[in-house]
């Protein structure tokens, strides 16, 4: 069962608001991340020639090297993004609404 505290938190303006905000920025991450895999993946089954394009006529790295450590940078860089927005703009607040809530 819920405390009063809890209560007023859940119905609080503020805190629907942040709940909206939150989701919003995982879900766009999400959303990015997911259509970048299935991107390459539809690219694989479909041209997998232009991933098999060696860089240069000397090297034998084709394309598909760096566009598959891409996708994984991208991963790691969504992942940080949420955490900066997170740390920067909803832990503080989380914190407000805590506050004003406990008074």
């Amino acid at each position: 069962m819920l405390s009063n505290f809890e209560k007023n938190i859940i119905n609080s303006n503020k805190f629907k608001s942040l709940i909206k905000r939150k989701s919003l920025v995982s879900w766009t991450l999400s959303t990015i991340t997911l259509l970048t895999y299935f991107l390459f993946i539809l690219l694989v089954a479909f041209f997998p020639d232009i991933l098999g394009t060696k860089i240069s006529d000397k090297s034998v790295i084709t394309i598909g090297i760096p566009i598959g450590v891409s996708i994984i940078l991208l991963a790691f860089a969504s992942t940080g993004i949420y955490v900066f927005i997170a740390n920067r703009e909803f832990d503080k607040k989380e914190e407000l609404i805590k506050k004003k809530i406990n008074k």
